[in-house]
């Protein structure tokens, strides 16, 4: 059967990898994640991955403890790569082929970012790690996961989620009339002001021939529905 999407990139919180676990992170939620990433591997999709931090580090409590906003961003993009390292560890331990590139050189434990290498990675077969955001502070791993769909030329970002299955005109958890938007132009995500991803982010994919799928996570048959084209979750795309 012919993929929807040729090449993706799947956006994760950093709390995706924890779930309910009090530690950082929880091996099934590792294991689980990487038995979709491979699922979508399987079918012959290039798959590149952005992962946050927020099961280590939140700019909350660096306000809290007086911590300047830069130096805590830079903490931050520590945690990713934290987390990008134990996501490639459980991938690899089911045989899948993976590389972590980092927006801060640390030649040690990753290879530095470089376009051309990722793409060159992904078009041998190998899932792509991208660690440190974008290198930058002041920049959410919202906009690394939109700046690097657009460098590495994705048809998609996935963005998965705990809990939630789409994008809402409210918090569904907490208002039970909130509606289920299944197709939205990024305007209209601009426009209403909806938390899907940050302005800078869905401004990077205006114009631009990828689309958002907001989807949940918890039935990994997902990961595949979204390969066949079926309408699950949240589609966002260019429109008028």
């Amino acid at each position: 059967m012919k993929n929807y999407y040729h090449r993706v990139l799947l956006k994760l919180s950093g709390e995706a990898l924890k779930g309910d676990s009090k530690a950082i992170l929880d091996a099934e939620c590792l294991k689980d994640i990487a038995q979709s990433i491979k699922m979508m591997k399987d079918r012959g999709v290039e798959v590149a991955v952005v992962v946050g931090a927020g099961n280590i580090w939140r700019g909350k409590l660096a306000e809290s403890i007086g911590i300047e906003q830069s130096q805590a961003d830079y903490m931050g993009m520590l945690g990713t790569v934290i987390n990008a390292l134990a996501l490639q560890s459980s991938l690899e331990n089911i045989g899948v082929e993976t590389r972590v590139m980092t927006a801060i050189e640390m030649d040690e434990i990753a290879g530095p970012y470089i376009q051309k290498k990722a793409i060159r990675h992904l078009e041998k077969g190998r899932v792509v790690i991208f660690g440190g955001g974008t290198g930058n502070p002041y920049f959410t791993t919202d906009s690394c996961a939109a700046l690097r769909a657009c460098e590495i030329h994705c048809d998609a970002i996935l963005m998965a989620k705990n809990g939630v299955d789409g994008v809402y005109s409210s918090d569904p958890r907490v208002n039970k009339d909130a509606m289920l938007y299944k197709n939205l132009t990024f305007k209209e995500v601009l426009q209403n002001d909806l938390k899907v991803m940050d302005g800078t982010a869905v401004g990077l994919c205006m114009g631009k021939e990828i689309e958002i799928r907001v989807f949940s996570m918890q039935d990994s048959s997902n990961f595949v529905k979204i390969l066949d084209g079926e309408d699950i979750g949240t589609t966002i795309r260019n429109g008028d």
